[in-house]
């Protein structure tokens, strides 16, 4: 199993669940037209040879402007061999617990961002392969929430 600092496969994909005082970062898609409007972990795809979550402090930066400090993997309870969450596609997800170093400013990639609670993160229309994610990552995240 790769662990954090092992280079991805082809075509990993990582996000941060990232809190702040107990709320959750949730980015809203631009695209493509069928996800528009969805709610999503914010990250992105790892580039061969990156480490996962090096690459995820770059996809972060590059489409929120956001710094992070990145904590513990939110593992899926039925991980076994292959690491990370069931996505879209048949890919597979890592989702790493962050806090943030700067403000969150959506760029072209998303239409907005938004901080939600553990009680108003479900009014949200979420990609449905994140649903199971936020839930663990909001039992996982640090006392204090981040």
């Amino acid at each position: 199993m790769p662990t954090r600092e092992e280079p991805a496969g082809p075509g990993l994909v990582v996000a941060a669940a990232v809190f702040r005082a107990g709320r959750l970062l949730a980015a809203q898609r631009s695209y493509p037209p069928a996800l528009r409007g969805q709610w999503e972990l914010p990250g992105g795809k790892v580039e061969p040879g990156e480490e996962p979550v090096a690459g995820l402090a770059r996809e972060l930066r590059e489409e929120l402007g956001l710094a992070i400090r990145i904590g513990e993997e939110v593992r899926p309870p039925d991980a076994g061999e292959k690491p990370g969450w069931p996505i879209l596609g048949g890919r597979r997800m890592r989702v790493w617990l962050a806090a943030p170093l700067s403000e969150a400013t959506p760029g072209d990639d998303h239409l907005a961002v938004r901080w939600v609670g553990p009680g108003e993160w479900q009014e949200l229309a979420w990609l449905a392969p994140n649903v199971p994610i936020v839930a663990a990552a909001f039992a996982q995240q640090p006392p204090g929430g981040g």
